[in-house]
């Protein structure tokens, strides 16, 4: 294996960029498959959507893994999926990722879930390119595309290609670099005849070329000597520091063409073998085991101790089928490893390759590999190596769910299936969460999203053969208080024999508002609680703080007002008593969770409720009344753009609570014709009838529980 020649890519996008379409491309011109199938109407669906469930939606639902051969190079492939539901499978895929293909609509530019994207590239430090794609809509404009993508993502871009032709008269791409035109011709596009530049666009490609020289002369002396003396820049200097500036995450360069129409996907292929890292150019480090805070580099050479990755986990009629990257040694079919969480010893009873859900049966796979191993029982994230802990790879970021259901089996008999069913689907999607309610008896589903559960229910029904009944959506709404209270709070049972005694004084407030914001970096993140102590001179043992902590801790699971989980809350203790025989650590937590029962009404606490940014677009007609919906929704709009096809970009902040069947509703205003997305932009104070409303149902369903028993 000639690591020199491998490539680990991904390629992303906002929903309906043509990322599935684009990976359908890549296979065929790659030898992979030999017949196109489109993602959406008739035929098998394309070959990276392979649940039948993503056939018939035209949609990704989980990412799919393949490996292509081009020009003696290897590149293994994740398509992901674009819908913010399902956006565990884009974090996890592009955690063991070394480089990335950002796809953006030619019309639609930087969409809501392009940013999300975005986000993730850069908290793994992925390099990418951008394919502008659906360069034969009307309304294309790769250069508009460029300006959002420095105006919203940040990012420094610089065009590598110019269109010939747009919208309709689409018809190939100029290489800037190399001054050549591309065109396809063939049935499926599959020859690519190389010609001289248009004369009519030699005064714009000339202009374009200087444009590139002079951006990526920035990253090469050598480069801006021969620039400032006029001398022509060999093309062997220009790819050597386009690449190097490219693995540096220093810019993105700007790639385009139309994968449905089968146009200028060949040179895309070209530059990701050309610009993007291979396995010996990702730095990859892990932390030594027993301590934390050092790290130490993973060297991609199939000689040292084994450190694997499992990243995804797949249950199938076989057994668990456990997605794992190799950064460093060999992994063996038959080999015995250690899981570095669990310290237990286990079999790769099979090591296998992934063709979207098809497989290939290995005996070895290398570092710089992606396989699925069989015979293993782990979670996602879980290291594995040669011997037990010898180190352990960052786990990846998962976000909290934002909405939940209740789930019950039509059929009394289907108790245990369900459960079964549960127990799979949470093991492969750690956004997916199952609960029992303490009150009700009833299991809690939570996720992402409407679609993230609706999509679960719908596998319940297909792979298992459970009808469910599903109770209506619960929004997770959270407490948080809204004035500092000082509190003197003394638990007291002493009668007779040992009793108990603890005596806590300090104060609970709000967070200051930067301290509550959501993380710029991770909207999905709002720290819930912090606890400070200043006691002085031995007035509280010190064995007997943390069990005031962990009375709060659990005491904020369930506020005041409607019993939702309490966040944004700082408590200072700052004095106290004890006495020598009845103080315990129990006696600390009872205190903790009486005073908090006492004292946390008086912060006057109030209601926050999860708010989602949306991006909604629709023919221009429908702007009126669409709008209009969205303010009785409690909607804030933000901005309406009119996109260069005409229809119109709405963007806004709505209540997670307002979005239910929102869908449907949203289809009719407009025959059919709009699209949304959306996506948590943080938590805000609910409007003081709605806490009331909230309040009020949580009292109903506690009393009509209460009666039924």
């Amino acid at each position: 294996m000639n690591l020199t020649k491998y490539r680990n890519i991904g390629i992303s996008a906002h929903i309906d960029s043509g990322k599935t379409t684009l990976s359908e491309r890549i296979l065929y011109y790659c030898g992979r498959i030999h017949k196109i199938e489109d993602v959406r109407g008739g035929g098998d669906g394309a070959t990276m959507d392979h649940m039948e469930l993503e056939k018939e939606r035209g949609i990704t639902i989980t990412s799919a893994a393949t490996q292509v051969s081009w020009n003696d190079h290897t590149i293994n492939l994740i398509d992901t999926p674009g819908h913010v539901d399902f956006t565990v499978e884009v974090e996890r895929s592009l955690r063991v990722l070394d480089g990335a293909v950002l796809v953006l609509c030619a019309v639609g530019g930087v969409q809501a879930q392009s940013l999300t994207v975005d986000r993730q590239m850069k908290r793994y430090g992925i390099p990418r390119l951008a394919f502008v794609n659906k360069m034969d809509r009307t309304g294309a404009d790769p250069f508009s595309v460029a300006d959002q993508m420095r105006e919203k993502l940040g990012v420094e871009v610089i065009l590598f290609q110019l269109p010939i032709g747009m919208g309709e008269d689409f018809d190939g791409v100029v290489d800037l670099i190399e001054m050549k035109a591309y065109r396809n011709d063939g049935e499926k596009g599959e020859t690519v005849l190389t010609e001289e530049v248009p004369a009519d666009m030699m005064d714009d490609a000339n202009k374009y070329r200087q444009e590139l020289l002079e951006g990526l002369s920035m990253y090469s002396d050598e480069m801006m000597e021969l620039l400032l003396s006029e001398e022509e820049v060999p093309l062997e200097l220009i790819y050597k520091t386009a690449a190097a500036a490219i693995k540096a995450q220093s810019f993105t360069p700007l790639f385009m063409g139309t994968a449905f129409k089968n146009k200028a996907v060949q040179p895309l292929i070209d530059a990701i073998v050309r610009y993007l890292p291979n396995p010996l150019e990702r730095k990859i480090s892990a932390k030594v085991w027993d301590n934390p805070e050092e790290d130490f580099p993973l060297e991609p050479s199939k000689d040292k101790p084994l450190v694997g990755m499992a990243f995804k986990i797949v249950e199938d009629p076989f057994g668990q089928l456990t997605f794992m990257r190799i950064y460093q040694g060999t992994a063996k079919k038959g080999g015995t490893y250690f899981n570095q969480r669990t310290s237990r010893k286990e079999r790769f009873s099979r090591i296998v390759r992934m063709h979207s859900d098809k497989r290939e049966e290995i005996d070895e796979a290398y570092a710089g590999d992606i396989v699925a191993v069989m015979g293993i029982d782990c979670a996602s994230g879980e290291t594995y190596s040669d011997s037990t802990k010898y180190c352990s790879l960052e786990n990846m970021f998962v976000p909290d769910p934002v909405i939940s259901v209740a789930v019950a089996p039509a059929d009394r008999g289907s108790g245990e299936k369900l459960g079964k069913a549960l127990q799979r689907f949470r093991k492969e999607d750690p956004t997916f969460r199952v609960a029992t309610d303490e009150e009700t008896g009833e299991v809690i589903i939570s996720g992402m999203g409407e679609l993230h559960l609706d999509v679960y229910v719908e596998r319940i029904r297909r792979e298992y053969g459970i009808e469910c009944e599903v109770g209506a959506p619960k929004v997770s709404y959270r407490e948080q208080p809204t004035l500092k209270t000082e509190f003197d709070y003394k638990h007291k049972k002493q009668s007779g024999g040992s009793g108990q005694f603890a005596h806590i004084k300090g104060w609970i407030e709000p967070f200051d508002e930067e301290a509550f914001a959501a993380d710029e970096d991770n909207p999905e993140i709002v720290d819930n609680f912090l606890f400070e102590e200043k006691i002085v001179s031995g007035r509280i043992p010190k064995q007997f703080i943390p069990a005031v902590e962990k009375g709060m801790r659990q005491s904020i699971l369930k506020g005041v007002l409607a019993e939702y989980p309490v966040v944004g809350m700082r408590m200072m203790l700052a004095d106290g008593s004890y006495h020598d025989v009845d103080s315990s650590e129990m006696a600390f937590q009872a205190a903790a969770r009486g005073m908090f029962r006492e004292y946390m009404p008086k912060t006057k606490p109030q209601i926050l409720e999860p708010v989602m940014y949306c991006e909604i677009e629709c023919p221009e007609p429908a702007q009126g009344s669409i709008v209009g919906d969205l303010t009785s929704r409690r909607g804030i709009m933000e901005s309406t753009d009119i996109n260069p096809d005409g229809s119109v970009l709405i963007q806004c902040e709505i209540p997670l609570s307002e979005t239910f069947g929102y869908a449907t509703d949203l289809r009719s205003m407009s025959q059919g014709q709009a699209t949304f997305t959306m996506e948590l932009r943080g938590y805000r104070p609910a409007p003081r009838n709605v806490q009331e409303d909230i309040i009020e149902e949580r009292r109903k369903n506690k009393e009509a529980l209460a009666a039924s028993k």
